[in-house]
């Protein structure tokens, strides 16, 4: 017992000794001019509330070292620039944080300078829908386990419609319309198991540690992205630490990885890399359990610079999801899953003078699924999919400052498809009662897209910007191409306040799976949405930003199939098994509108305090072949969101994020024909005239930070839906019971993690 206490009070008392060894850490970086690139000499960059501080060598370097531990505000300020301040900088012990900075010409003369708005920072040619997030910030975010696509959810222009899955419904859009571009790289799905056609998932394949920051462009996106209708996703990641070798290992509820990264030809250059593997299907064989779904993912980024002015990044993403679902584990089809996502490019940026640079990317992507499911309760099999979804890519941006005043962007993209197909899509009873005859697919088409884009940005007066673009696209599939025109402009009132307007043309192409269905699916027009938008932005603080935004969507040439003309063929992927049905009587009639006011109001983390307060009202329908107007299966109608953290030392933090929203239309099903066939049957005379329960649900999480010599570790404990609401992701027929049955969103879940640095 002696023995006993003695060790306690060894353990407590080096706890109590621990804080008061204050270790210390180095921050470096490099500045930058945001529109141009080319580095700022004589930047000076002052560690906020301390005396530390340094001003950037000839290249835009700085190094700060001997900071103690803890989290910091980074103030850059630079003669004719705006001032800015990155919060959430770590320093970590005996480690180097690197935090670059880019910094925006001020086209307002003042008397003074204004630190209004200093944490927050506007791209010049995209003044309006983005949103943008560091590291830190996707990292800590309550209810998204690390996941870039959960972690925006309380964002209002995204609908809350599942928590079971990940997919992005903004403005109206349907999870088919959302592009996601990684260091000028396009990923077609960053989701593990992911939906095919579609770009959610249930959980993101992304490691969040590479992140260096995102850009959410929620619509009215320049000319420079193409093929697609909604939303654009800018992922940058890091460059793995050119002074030296570091690693990190971490365990958490879903898996185990670890991540490595180091100095690359006499630090010319740097690599880092990620691996990770779910463990509960380890835990299964171990404990005897039933099998359980298993995935993993490979990650990561090469970078070398030839020259002060040329560098080169090569970036890799490859993931595996395999499970077996049995019969008496599901509610509607079991089988098995097999898939394999990868994209590999290298990107080029090329720095040409003080007033342009380029970038150009090639890169390699393919997406394989070898899937089989049966129906429960009939065993009929329902899908066997073999598919490989291949394409070369190109991306190639380039600006160019002529002056103050005049500024051009300009660029082009390409993609060379190469897939193969071999599907079978079983004869089964389709959520009308129509029953489908048996289908196979088996194709290797072989096409191309393209496009090419240029954007004029202009100030012809001060305190006003102009940004005017035109896109080309094609494809040469469906032999359609597409002259889209944009433009969006900001008026700032003052150093505090602005307007913003925006409006364009967008075109994407349907999905590949949907047009080989039938060879007439060759004629069908590309969908195309006009988008919209007039926004107000005020800095309340130089921490605290709001913002509204009104906008209005509006959709033509989408896919309606004329054997049921009430449904929205695009919505499919929530009630049915995705784009497996059979579709060949299509035609490109429909047409829909989404249209909604935004509001939000963020802080950055300047002083222990940190959130953002959303809410959005708005409406999305589609017009039938039947000529009715209904509500689309995204419609909340209503959302609102609070999300925020409290930081009282350098060592804890608390996080929690409520999100509320208006239930989501759904179409009963026809009781007596439902029965009659123990098939779920919708009433086509009730398409989206009912409507779920409200949703709403909350989030917590705890962090503790220990800072040990040379080392560091990250707790966390984060509990999603913390009430435990029930909510309703919609329903299902229980063909065991021959009765309708809700299908639930996730209950009440314990998230943790443990994160160690050395």
């Amino acid at each position: 017992m002696n023995k006993k206490l003695f060790l306690i009070l060894i353990i407590l008392s080096v706890y109590v000794v621990y804080p008061q060894v204050k270790e210390t850490g180095t921050i470096k970086g490099i500045v930058t001019d945001k529109e141009t690139k080319s580095p700022l000499i004589g930047c000076t960059v002052q560690v906020t509330g301390t005396n530390k501080g340094t001003t950037t060598d000839e290249n835009g370097a700085y190094s700060i070292d001997k900071i103690p531990v803890g989290n910091y505000i980074l103030r850059f300020s630079y003669i004719g620039y705006k001032p800015i301040n990155r919060a959430d900088i770590i320093v970590k012990s005996e480690r180097i944080t690197f935090e670059n900075a880019e910094l925006i010409q001020d086209a307002v003369e003042s008397g003074e300078v204004s630190v209004k708005g200093a944490f927050f920072q506007n791209i010049k040619e995209q003044p309006l829908s983005l949103t943008s997030f560091s590291y830190e910030e996707i990292r800590r975010a309550p209810g998204a386990a690390g996941d870039v696509s959960r972690m925006i959810m309380s964002l209002p222009s995204i609908s809350k419609v599942n928590d079971n899955s990940n997919s992005l419904i903004v403005r109206g859009g349907a999870p088919t319309e959302n592009g996601f571009i990684i260091d000028n790289i396009e990923i077609s799905n960053i989701n593990h198991f992911p939906t095919q056609g579609s770009s959610g998932g249930p959980i993101g394949i992304l490691n969040v540690a590479l992140v260096r920051d995102l850009n959410f462009y929620s619509g009215a996106f320049n000319s420079k992205y193409g093929d697609k209708l909604s939303s654009i996703m800018e992922i940058s990641f890091r460059e793995g630490n050119r002074e030296e070798f570091n690693g990190m290992v971490d365990l958490n509820w879903a898996g185990f990885g670890a991540l490595l990264e180091g100095p690359l030809f006499s630090k010319k250059g740097s690599w880092l890399f990620s691996a990770r593997r779910s463990y509960i299907d380890l835990l299964n064989k171990i404990t005897g359990g039933g099998v359980a779904a298993r995935y993993g993912d490979f990650q990561g980024k090469v970078t070398y610079d030839f020259s002060p002015t040329q560098k080169i990044s090569l970036i890799g993403i490859f993931s595996n999801d395999w499970n077996r679902p049995e019969e008496e584990d599901v509610e509607t089809y079991y089988g098995s899953e097999d898939n394999w996502n990868n994209t590999i490019g290298i990107n080029w940026t090329a720095l040409w003078s003080q007033n342009s640079y380029s970038n150009t990317s090639l890169s390699f992507s393919q997406l394989s699924y070898n899937d089989k499911y049966y129906e429960k309760g009939t065993g009929n099999l329902l899908i066997e999919n073999k598919t490989t979804e291949q394409s070369l890519n190109i991306r190639n941006q380039n600006y160019f400052k002529i002056n103050d005043i005049h500024s051009i962007e300009l660029g082009f993209d390409g993609k060379y498809i190469f897939d193969n197909y071999d599907n079978y899509f079983g004869a089964v009873q389709d959520v009308t009662g129509i029953l489908s005859s048996e289908t196979k697919i088996a194709l290797k088409p072989r096409t191309g897209k393209y496009g090419a884009f240029v954007n004029y940005i202009v100030n012809p007066v001060k305190r006003f910007t102009v940004t005017a673009g035109l896109r080309y696209e094609g494809f040469l599939y469906n032999k359609s191409s597409e002259l889209l025109p944009r433009v969006s402009a900001e008026f700032r009132i003052n150093e505090e306040a602005s307007i913003t307007a925006s409006a364009g043309v967008y075109s994407q192409t349907l999905p590949f799976i949907l047009l080989l269905m039938n060879d007439n699916n060759k004629q069908l027009k590309n969908p195309l949405a006009y988008h919209y938008v007039l926004g107000w932005n005020q800095f309340l603080s130089e921490d605290t930003k709001l913002t509204v935004e009104l906008y209005y969507k509006e959709y033509k040439n989408f896919p309606m199939d004329e054997s049921t003309p009430s449904l929205f063929i695009l919505d499919e992927l929530f009630y049915s098994y995705g784009f497996f049905l059979e579709h060949t009587n299509l035609n490109d009639k429909g047409k829909g509108f989404a249209r909604g006011v935004e509001i939000t109001i963020q802080k950055k983390l300047a002083k222990d305090v940190y959130g953002l307060i959303s809410a959005s009202y708005f409406k999305t329908r589609y017009c039938g072949l039947d000529g009715i107007w209904r509500d689309r299966l995204f419609d909340n109608r209503f959302t609102f969101a609070v999300e925020g953290g409290y930081k009282p030392n350098e060592e804890w933090e608390f996080s929690a994020r409520w999100i509320y929203a208006g239930g989501t239309p759904y179409t009963p099903y026809n009781y007596e024909l439902s029965k009659l066939n123990n098939a779920g049957i919708f009433d086509e005379t009730k398409v989206n005239d009912a409507r779920n329960p409200a949703y709403h649900s909350l989030n917590i999480r705890f962090d503790k930070r220990f800072h040990f010599s040379g080392s560091n570790l990250v707790c966390y404990l984060s509990i999603w839906n913390t009430y435990n609401r029930k909510n309703i992701a919609g329903y299902y027929w229980d063909k065991s019971e021959n009765e309708s049955k809700p299908q639930y969103q996730w209950s009440l879940l314990p998230i943790f993690g443990v994160e160690y640095y050395f």
